[in-house]
């Protein structure tokens, strides 16, 4: 019974989440000073040398707030918009590039930004994990000191320093990358996919640092504070060796915080997604809804804070149901 309560109480809150985070995003672009379709009419007016009526600009304004979900209140735009997104999974199409869908700009963009920063993020936990584990279990040796200053050193960098710095030293001073990476379009092969990976190392290391130094330092401090935990002591006396203890005994209960910041980290992918996209001129959700955000495109940033919405709560939830696998006292509560 405590399990199920567990996961009935995190399913109730992954849904709250997402209405309260569709909401926002429903009214945070009307907050905004563009009207797209104010901007959408004066390109077609200029287009016309000014030549359009007043009868022929407020029948294209009727017709465009009817296309992209703007007509009537606020409320009925609220309603449209929540059945649109929860039950037809429709955007709509964008402003900027009528008439393409959004749905299929997100759809070519979302795979170059997951494959990324989920990689990156995980791989970042992973490593950072072990050489934690490593440091705080050695923690009297010097080895374990020189650890840990790797990750003193790197934790406050900003990423954007790291990138840029990753970006100058291996891009202009050692040109081992390209300074800005072109990424081939059409069917994949393996000459392509290889390129894509070429050019996608620059961004995967940059971030694989980034995340590394707070990995190390909040994983030495649990394997301190478990090593010292009184059935660690009796393991040493019944003769277990430093793997068993490391692995089963300190490792195994100080990865739980560990797996919760790792769901925060995971809520958190989309936000390095701009800055990425943009140093390294990568293709993906950041460059989207940087273009949509700079010319008003409703639709777009609809779509691409939805699916950012959607990730971040989802991979929360599937971390919390992971947690009673993890922790016994969630199973037997």
């Amino acid at each position: 019974m405590g399990v199920l309560r567990f996961v009935a109480k995190r399913i109730g809150l992954y849904f709250a989440v997402l209405f309260i985070g569709l909401t926002i995003t429903f009214m945070l672009p009307r907050l905004m000073p563009i009207n797209p379709v104010d901007g959408y009419i004066g390109q077609i007016q200029s287009r016309a040398n000014g030549a359009l009526s007043f009868e022929a600009i407020e029948e294209l304004r009727v017709n465009l707030e009817q296309l992209y979900g703007l007509k009537g209140d606020l409320f009925s735009q609220y309603l449209g918009y929540m059945k649109r997104v929860l039950v037809d999974f429709d955007f709509g199409p964008s402003f900027t590039y009528f008439p393409q869908p959004v749905s299929q700009m997100i759809a070519n963009a979302l795979p170059w930004t997951l494959g990324l920063l989920l990689t990156t993020t995980l791989l970042a936990w992973a490593l950072g994990n072990l050489v934690g584990l490593i440091a705080g279990y050695f923690h009297k040796q010097k080895a374990a000191s020189i650890l840990e200053f790797v990750g003193i050193l790197l934790y406050p960098i900003p990423y954007y320093i790291i990138a840029i710095t990753a970006l100058l030293l291996f891009a202009y001073v050692f040109p081992i990358f390209p300074l800005s990476a072109t990424f081939p379009v059409g069917q994949l092969t393996f000459e392509k996919a290889g390129l894509i990976l070429y050019n996608s190392l620059l961004p995967a290391i940059a971030l694989v640092v980034a995340g590394f130094g707070w990995n190390i330092l909040s994983m030495k401090a649990l394997a301190v504070a478990t090593s010292e935990e009184p059935y660690v002591t009796y393991a040493r006396l019944k003769g277990a060796s430093n793997w068993t203890r490391m692995t089963r005994y300190v490792f195994r209960n100080a990865l739980l915080p560990q797996v919760t910041a790792l769901a925060l980290s995971l809520g958190m992918v989309f936000n390095g997604a701009l800055l990425t996209e943009i140093i390294f001129s990568y293709p993906g959700l950041g460059l989207i809804m940087r273009s949509a955000a700079s010319s008003g495109d409703y639709n777009v940033l609809y779509g691409a804070i939805t699916i950012s919405i959607v990730a971040a709560a989802t991979a929360g939830l599937i971390i919390d149901l992971i947690y009673p696998l993890l922790d016994p006292r969630i199973r037997h509560a």
